[in-house]
């Protein structure tokens, strides 16, 4: 999938994947996975709400975002004015505790997410299609300080039904890309086909929500 695909769908803001409201499972389990005053990283983080609970609750947070498009939306409907700097390969846009950098996330590398100790993964992976996902768990554990940790969130349902994205990502499949990396706990499956008809109207049957902790690096 082209990246191209990614911003023409911000430019005609065809984004029924933003939320306008906090995720219920970083609610959830945040606090038994990240400590106080952790820096928090949020890939393909978009315009989420979800990155101002976590500078809420007093973490800096840095997102990557490949639209122009939603970062300027991100502060704008904030009320927030970012300082915006040009960078090597990013634009960065800062408020405060929060750094959206806009630009590829297979650009990033190890200075970027340098004192990072957990990732928030709730549109990433699932908008990948299976031939990018390896590329972006791989490189996801090559730029990560030791031992980060992961909520992430995926989506499972019949393939044959609906089209991505987001796309359907299995537990199995989820523990095939990070076992080798780490340690794969599944926290919770949550039918999620009621709570969003859009899918239904799609055509799936069965659309089922995945909450994990990846903590990378083998002990």
């Amino acid at each position: 999938m082209e990246n191209s695909f990614w911003l023409e769908r911000w430019e005609r803001s065809e984004i029924g994947f933003h939320q306008p409201l906090v995720n219920v499972f970083l609610r959830r389990y945040w606090t038994a996975i990240a400590s106080p005053h952790e820096r928090v990283f949020v890939p393909l983080c978009g315009k989420s709400l979800d990155m101002l609970w976590l500078r809420d609750q007093g973490h800096p947070v840095l997102g990557v975002e490949l639209s122009d498009i939603a970062a300027i939306g991100f502060f704008f409907e904030n009320h927030m004015t970012p300082l915006e700097v040009k960078l090597p390969g990013f634009d960065s846009r800062r408020v405060e505790q929060i750094e959206i950098l806009c630009g590829d996330y297979f650009d990033l590398g190890k200075t970027h997410l340098d004192g990072v100790g957990v990732v928030y993964d709730r549109a990433a992976l699932v908008a990948f299609p299976p031939e990018l996902r390896e590329s972006y768990v791989e490189h996801m554990a090559r730029i990560l300080p030791t031992q980060a940790r992961m909520l992430l969130i995926t989506f499972d349902y019949n393939a044959h039904e609906m089209q991505g994205p987001p796309f359907a990502v299995s537990p199995d499949e989820v523990t095939r890309l990070f076992s080798p990396l780490g340690t794969v706990r599944h926290l919770e499956t949550h039918d999620a086909l009621a709570d969003n008809p859009r899918f239904r109207e799609r055509g799936a049957s069965r659309v089922e929500e995945h909450v994990f902790l990846i903590t990378f690096g083998k002990t």
